[in-house]
């Protein structure tokens, strides 16, 4: 008995040691970001193979620009919608990583009381009767719809990670975040993020994003249209695409609007 015991505990542990082995092989060279400007990411690399594979021709329009030459109205804009807090943590939003929780455990208690309503009525048991216990619901993990995965969590997964959603993928963005935060300034992060997030069909970054919407280029954006460009980016090919979902834009960018009043761009020291 004792013999296959450790068999099994030497098998365990020699899997976790090839798995860290792995991840310490694969892992990227982050300090590399602070003079090495990214040329594709992760998933912009998911997005040409996802169009291959649908038979649609594979798009990128990607404008390197420097963050000085990015409008202050863009960049305000941007953290105004994304990460209000983005010069105070350290990568880690944990109020709004709360916020993000209490959110998912109301979604769960929603979602466990819709059922148990649904077997009390096929019962014929009066709602009123429908008491759902604490087992009978797990809150899911947060969908993070309230802003708790930050510039630099979002920059992480997009950089380096697939499209996955799962518990060793949050893993690795935390450790990727981490390193981020440790080796580059903030002035540096938010530059490469400008630079390489999603802002249409084929459309990466704030300069390609301004000439594609506003024939014009990032320097030159006022303050209504970085507004608009910033509502875009939690979904911009579906729910806030505004070829689809116009008005839903222009909601979010009155809000951006006026979130942008209180960002200060502080790029001393950091």
């Amino acid at each position: 008995m004792w013999h296959w015991v450790k068999i099994i505990f030497l098998i365990f542990v020699g899997a976790i040691v090839v798995w860290l082995a792995y991840e310490l092989i694969t892992f990227p060279s982050i300090s590399r970001l602070r003079a090495e400007n990214p040329s594709t990411t992760s998933m912009i690399e998911f997005r040409l193979s996802e169009a291959k594979a649908e038979g649609r021709e594979p798009r990128k329009f990607m404008l390197w620009t420097p963050i000085e030459q990015i409008n202050p109205n863009l960049q305000r804009a941007v953290l105004a919608g994304e990460d209000s807090r983005f010069f105070q943590h350290n990568g880690f939003d944990w109020e709004a990583i709360q916020a993000a929780w209490d959110e998912a455990v109301k979604e769960g208690e929603k979602e466990a009381r819709e059922e148990c309503e649904a077997e009390a009525k096929a019962a014929g048991t009066p709602k009123k009767d429908c008491k759902p216990s604490e087992d009978d619901w797990i809150p899911p993990m947060p969908s993070f719809k309230r802003g708790a995965s930050t510039v630099t969590q979002q920059l992480a997964k997009n950089l380096f990670l697939s499209e996955d959603r799962n518990f060793l993928r949050k893993g690795r963005e935390a450790v990727y975040t981490y390193f981020l935060e440790r080796e580059l300034t903030k002035k540096r992060i938010l530059e490469i993020y400008l630079n390489v997030i999603e802002w249409g069909d084929g459309v990466y970054g704030a300069e390609a994003a301004a000439r594609t919407y506003f024939k014009k280029s990032a320097s030159d954006l006022s303050r209504d249209e970085a507004a608009f460009l910033s509502a875009m980016i939690p979904s911009p090919l579906n729910i806030f695409n505004p070829a689809k979902n116009r008005k839903r834009v222009v909601r979010r960018q009155k809000v951006i609007l006026r979130g942008m009043n209180s960002i200060k761009l502080d790029y001393s020291d950091k």
